[in-house]
């Protein structure tokens, strides 16, 4: 499986655009004061923002009191949790034992050819977001990925490229 580690430079530096805390406010009034209440604000944030933005970690912090690096530890352990924008359509390659032993690097490496991009980057066009992960539980389908909502097994590199240019063409639609 390939890991990367995110830097604190990658995590801090804001996209330049403009946030609206605001958005946070019902989200911080239902939780304020209530015990485990980080995962869930942490939650809402992303749901709301598409990703949790610096600036969201501090606005959460002033209004509940939370931990800055309680808040960034969590979202960096759990790999629900996203640091940057992503992708419309995010790509997750497994990599777990069976899909590994049928050859999944050959999938990430063809779909990082043929999107021009790295494990982790989304296209320029933000369409897609190419994610390594550890399982996704359908081992009888190895190798597989999941874009969106939807499985695709026994794949090949060649068969992977075509999913994602299928969808490409109907994004242009």
């Amino acid at each position: 499986m390939r890991v990367k580690r995110i830097s604190i430079e990658e995590v801090v530096a804001s996209d330049n655009k403009t946030v609206n805390l605001g958005l946070l406010d019902p989200v911080i009034a239902k939780y304020k004061n209530k015990k485990g209440n980080l995962i869930p604000v942490l939650q809402a944030a992303q749901n709301i923002f598409g990703f949790i933005p610096r600036e969201v970690f501090i606005y959460i912090s002033e209004q509940t009191g939370l931990n800055l690096n309680d808040m960034y530890g969590v979202a960096t352990f759990y790999s629900q949790f996203r640091l940057k924008p992503v992708g419309k359509h995010i790509i997750k390659v497994c990599h777990g034992t069976a899909c590994h032993v049928q050859n999944a690097n050959v999938i990430t490496d063809s779909l990082m050819e043929a999107l021009r991009l790295n494990d982790g980057e989304t296209t320029p066009d933000g369409l897609f977001t190419l994610e390594t992960v550890a399982c996704i539980g359908c081992c009888s389908l190895a190798p597989a990925m999941i874009i969106g909502k939807e499985v695709y097994g026994k794949l090949s590199g060649k068969i992977a490229v075509n999913v994602v240019k299928e969808i490409q063409l109907k994004e242009k639609k």
